[in-house]
């Protein structure tokens, strides 16, 4: 039976039926991540990525005390113009369902609805993790100890280079989490096709990833899987670059005396100011390429 905080869209709710293809897609960046009507923009982008290679998109969100597994072209519209959307995590999902509204979600968030409703793959522009300076501010992503606890495959361009991600890889690994290049020995660096650091795990392709996940499963083990893509070339920033852009962007933004949930909006403005929108395109690029590599995913396991 259907889990009764969920509502499951009539194509979604028949394709889990059916066993078919499904990727479940994250709502924060219709809600915090660009202004209107660009955020609808790009959602409509992840989602006709999805369908084009063969599988069925589930955008999630919470709405009058539900989660809406997967929104018809009406309901994104009607989020992408609400003003005041929480932004909502595993520490405070219970709480937002007991407002009225729309809420976006997380990482984290998205994980656990995606996982209720009996969706596996997952597709998003790049993880949260340990925060510059995390190692004294303890400021770190509730995403790690979902990937560390949820058993859903997350497709991404790893995680998102404003963070201290030396540190984010050695927590993962403490939790257990495989962390995966897709065709890369390198993990990408979000902005970046690389990032200096070597990934713990290679798959060649969809077909190898879904060989991954099934023994996974098979072993038991209740962790998601951290696939990491890398960021179509043409869209990429230089890594030395958009290093330089990030230092002074956290910088500023720790100046302006923002920490906390509000810290990511705040820095990737400010690199996407001081970028003149090219972090914004990559972002962009990255985030239609995941779901489409995360559809490819979907189809694999269907098989």
């Amino acid at each position: 039976m259907t889990h009764p905080l969920l509502a499951i869209a009539p194509p979604v709710a028949r394709a889990l039926a059916d066993g078919a293809p499904l990727v479940a897609l994250e709502s924060t960046l219709i809600t915090h991540g660009l202004p209107y009507p660009d955020n609808v923009a790009a959602a409509r982008r992840s989602e006709a990525a999805v369908v084009a290679n063969g599988a069925l998109p589930a955008t999630i969100a919470l709405h009058d005390g539900r989660i809406r597994v997967g929104l018809d072209d009406a309901s994104l519209e009607d989020l992408g113009q609400a003003r005041g959307v929480p932004k909502v995590s595993r520490q405070n999902l219970a709480g937002v369902l007991g407002r009225p509204g729309w809420a976006g979600t997380t990482v984290s968030a998205t994980m656990i609805a995606a996982h209720l409703a009996g969706i596996g793959v997952f597709a998003t522009g790049g993880i949260g993790g340990v925060h510059r300076g995390g190692e004294d501010s303890l400021d770190i992503s509730a995403d790690l100890d979902e990937l560390a606890r949820t058993p859903v495959s997350v497709v991404c361009a790893g995680p998102k280079s404003i963070l201290d991600v030396p540190r984010t890889l050695e927590v993962l690994e403490t939790r257990g989490v495989p962390v995966v290049g897709w065709g890369t020995d390198e993990l990408p660096g979000f902005h970046s096709r690389t990032s200096g650091l070597r990934a713990p795990l290679r798959v060649e392709d969809a077909a190898d990833a879904a060989g991954l996940v099934r023994r996974q499963r098979a072993l038991g083990l209740d962790t998601g899987i951290l696939f990491c893509v890398p960021i179509p070339e043409a869209a990429a920033i230089p890594r030395e670059e958009i290093e330089q852009v990030i230092v002074r962007a956290v910088a500023d933004t720790e100046a302006a005396g923002i920490h906390g949930p509000a810290s990511t909006p705040a820095v990737l403005a400010r690199v996407a100011e001081l970028t003149d929108g090219r972090s914004v395109i990559a972002n962009l690029a990255l985030i239609e390429h995941d779901a489409a590599v995360a559809a490819s995913l979907a189809v694999a396991l269907a098989d």
